[in-house]
Parts: C-alpha cells; structure tokens; sequence
C-alpha cells in the first residue's frame, strides 16, 4: 500500500501505543489505522487517560488535499476535531480505516480523544464541532466589536444568568431602556 498523503511511499508496519499498530509512512509520518484493531485496543485501555501535554512547537500535520483510501482507492471524508483546531482525521468509510497525520495522534492524546476516537466520525460530534466554531467565530466578532474585557464580563454575567430562576425576567429588564 502507497502513502494517502506523499502518494509515493510504501507504507510500513508502526506502533501508535502498546498493543495498537498501524500502517506508518516513513516520509511524512502519517499513519493508517484499522478502526477494528483500534476499538479492540481502546476497550483494554484503563478507562481514565492521563493527559499529555502537546509542547507548543510540535508540528501537527493536515493534509489540505482528498486522500485516497491505500486499500479501496475510494476517497476517503474528512472530520474536523474540533471547533477549535482545524485538525481533520480521514476516514474510509468501505474499509473502516482511518488515517492520521503526522503529530494528530499525539493531538488526540492531548485532547484526552485517544480513547475516543471513533465519536470524531459521528454526526452528533460533528454537528457539535461546527457549534463550537459558530461560538468561537461569534466571540471573536463581538471582541474585536467591545474589546477582550466586555466579552469576558459580558460571559461572567450571561454564566449567572444561565441557571437563574428569574433568567427571562432579567433579560427583558436589561432588554428596556
């Protein structure tokens, strides 16, 4: 099998974690996973990982372009992370394989995701994901708009008022003039 990514390089056997192998290309260090040996792996895992930290030069690689599935040579659907990270993990849904770029998996394991990896490829995660980036491209807008320190104090009342019994009372009073 040929490198999704470099499309030259013959992918070799590698080892994510104890017990979790893939196929690894040597030129870009990406590495194709088989979502069935990594379920089995993620089922013997202790139950709570410990986060590690992602130091703040690490390169996480992403691959701008459609891959090709290695196996099928069917394209393969990108998934964002998060809302957060612009991080994709690609998948073939024939062959249930997943491929990650060089640096994503020690990312996933910072965002303590490593156990969880298969939600990433769900409709609920990914409906969740564009939420976050809605929520986040809407602070950025309102900050650049009243600057950092209203949005964070504007955030500190809207947390108050969130649970508050007497919430829709409140807003309409702060609503009138």
């Amino acid at each position: 099998m040929h490198c999704p990514a470099c499309r030259t390089s013959r992918l070799q056997p590698a080892k994510l974690e104890d017990g979790l192998l893939g196929h690894g290309c040597p030129q870009c260090q990406g590495t194709l996973v088989s979502l069935l040996h990594y379920r089995d792996w993620a089922e013997r895992q202790p139950a709570q990982e410990t986060p590690t930290e992602l130091a703040a030069e690490a390169e996480v690689g992403e691959t701008s372009h459609a891959l090709s599935c290695p196996k099928c040579a069917k394209l393969m659907s990108k998934f964002q992370i998060s809302g957060t990270r612009a991080n994709r993990l690609d998948l073939c849904g024939t062959c249930d394989e997943a491929w990650l770029d060089s640096g994503e998996w020690q990312l996933l394991k910072a965002l303590e995701l490593s156990q969880r990896m298969p939600a990433i490829f769900t409709e609920a995660w990914q409906r969740q994901v564009r939420q976050q980036a809605s929520e986040q491209a809407r602070r950025e807008r309102f900050s650049r708009i009243a600057g950092e320190e209203a949005i964070a104090r504007a955030d500190e009342i809207r947390g108050w008022l969130k649970d508050h019994p007497q919430r829709r009372e409140l807003l309409f009073y702060i609503g009138h003039d």
